[in-house]
């Protein structure tokens, strides 16, 4: 139940905050010469982070002219494979819910629904894995090229010292954070689900039969065991009983002789 309601929640959270991510950064070149200066140079980027693809005009500080720059790094393959995992897991996850509420008896047919639903799990559980540690190294490169201090390295006027370069404010990237956190959290539930899965599925069934089936031998070995030596007991018994009869008699003839001796003399 814990698998319904929380896997497609937390599958749109996932690529609600990565899929949906739009920021940027401003920066500020201050030239020796006033007027040459641009104290707001905006740079905006999203998602499917191709940043490279990014380019904005900055001051030269030497006359009119002005330099083309854009940013270093391309995240777009992790970030698109992340993504994608997680609309499927939604989009599977109302399938699933779907199937368990309206549709139980099919579901619990035969072994062919429990065997799906259970492949499938595994399956998600192991793209979710990956999904969410090629995001969180693509995010780690993200920040590290939107960084501003690496971005005013760029600029060819933040070289020279008579120049001042500095950051307005930098891209908030909490929402990002949160994408790589609901990616883990993802796996963890989808890899919980396993053994609930696996417990539908015939394999789960035979595998508790095959480990019955030598408790019960073991049992009834046992107490055909124990049956054996009370019988045995009970015979040993009677036999040393029938043994101890003719010696009390052959000890009864034995002692008669004398009297008779006795009785003649």
């Amino acid at each position: 139940m814990c698998m319904v309601i929380f896997a497609p929640l937390f599958a749109i959270f996932a690529f609600a905050t990565c899929g949906g991510y739009s920021g940027g950064l401003r920066l500020s070149v201050d030239c020796a010469n006033k007027t040459e200066s641009d104290l707001s140079i905006d740079v905006a980027f999203a998602y499917p982070f191709r940043l490279h693809q990014v380019t904005f005009e900055v001051p030269t500080c030497e006359g009119k002219e002005r330099q083309k720059v854009s940013l270093i790094g391309d995240s777009s393959s992790s970030a698109e494979f992340f993504v994608t995992v997680a609309v499927f897991a939604f989009l599977y996850s109302l399938a699933a819910t779907v199937v368990y509420i309206f549709f139980q008896n099919k579901y619990r047919e035969n072994n062919r629904g429990p065997l799906i639903d259970f492949i499938v799990t595994v399956v998600f559980s192991f793209l979710w894995l990956v999904g969410s540690s090629a995001w969180a190294k693509g995010l780690s490169d993200v920040k590290v090229a939107t960084d501003p201090k690496e971005v005013l390295l760029l600029m060819s006027a933040c070289k020279q010292p008579s120049n001042k370069c500095t950051a307005v404010h930098s891209p908030v990237m909490s929402s990002l954070n949160t994408s790589v956190v609901f990616g883990f959290l993802n796996f963890i539930l989808w890899a919980g689900n396993i053994w609930f899965v696996f417990k539908e599925t015939g394999w789960h069934s035979s595998s508790q039969r095959y480990l019955s089936d030598p408790m019960e031998k073991h049992s009834s070995s046992y107490s055909q065991g124990g049956y054996n030596q009370d019988s045995y007991g009970s015979s040993s018994g009677y036999n040393q009983q029938a043994s101890l009869g003719p010696s009390s008699a052959e000890f009864g003839q034995q002692s008669s002789a004398p009297a008779s001796f006795t009785n003649q003399m």
